[in-house]
């Protein structure tokens, strides 16, 4: 009898080629996974994710599903699956679910966090895991930046050329920002993300907190629906995925934020 499974996992994306199966030499977390399920399984195993990530993107929370006939209990698709997998990524949680279940079209929301340093000198310690600036930043005009974000809005300034979504609106439903001395967190949440389109969000609002862009010229920038005058795109060492939602009916666990993070 075939059982479909839903795993939450967590990793550091810093030595994968993000989260996409590419050719069999290059390093990719979706590569890590399949070959550690197949390993416990004893056959071969593909999966489907919530969401793709980058190269150097982490995650908190990734959520996917996959098939399998193999009678194991569900502490081997924890332990027995980590044991296989490199020291950067790990599941953290697994659970059956019913047949129907599609940890990517079944998501109406997703979930990312973003943590940016702004000091004059990059701490080493947060190498890989936050991104930088060398510019002292404005919260107040970032927060009110962020304001014209919400909503349903036409993201295509926030897009990369090689976004493949079938539309650029996009629906945010919350930016979350927390300060705490040299860092900033920032929390969207939204029904679904652009190609790129947090780094180039935060892109745009270093910009705006460094005294480069204005508020209003930021909130120009939204309405010219175009990358041609926008700030480059930020760096991806900061920048996790932390989960998709479900509807009830599907009972899966959600996984907070870590508190270290």
């Amino acid at each position: 009898m075939t059982t479909r499974y839903v795993l939450t996992l967590a990793y550091n994306g810093s030595a994968f080629y993000g989260w996409q199966k590419q050719t069999a030499d290059v390093p990719t977390v979706q590569s890590a996974l399949e070959h550690a399920l197949s390993v416990i399984a004893q056959q071969p195993i593909k999966v489907t994710a919530a969401g793709r990530t980058d190269t150097g993107v982490h995650a908190t929370a990734q959520v996917v599903h996959f098939d399998s006939d193999a009678n194991r209990p569900i502490s081997a698709w924890v332990r027995g699956v980590n044991a296989h997998l490199p020291n950067d990524v790990a599941v953290l949680h697994a659970q059956a679910v019913a047949s129907e279940f599609h940890a990517r079209f079944d998501a109406f929301a997703r979930r990312y966090r973003y943590v940016l340093q702004f000091a004059p000198v990059r701490s080493p310690l947060l190498v890989g895991r936050a991104g930088w600036t060398h510019y002292n930043l404005d919260i107040n005009n970032i927060q009110a930046a962020c304001q014209f974000l919400l909503g349903e809005h036409d993201f295509s300034s926030f897009r990369a050329a090689e976004c493949q979504a079938k539309s650029p609106i996009k629906t945010m439903y919350s930016i979350d920002i927390q300060a705490m001395g040299d860092l900033i967190k920032l929390d969207f949440h939204a029904n679904a993300f652009l190609h790129h389109m947090i780094r180039n969000i935060v892109g745009a609002l270093v910009y705006v907190g460094s005294g480069r862009l204005s508020v209003n010229e930021f909130a120009e920038l939204i309405e010219k629906r175009s990358r041609l005058d926008a700030p480059p795109t930020f760096m991806p060492d900061g920048l996790y995925f932390a989960g998709a939602d479900y509807p009830e009916h599907f009972g899966l666990m959600r996984v907070p934020l870590p508190v270290w993070l």
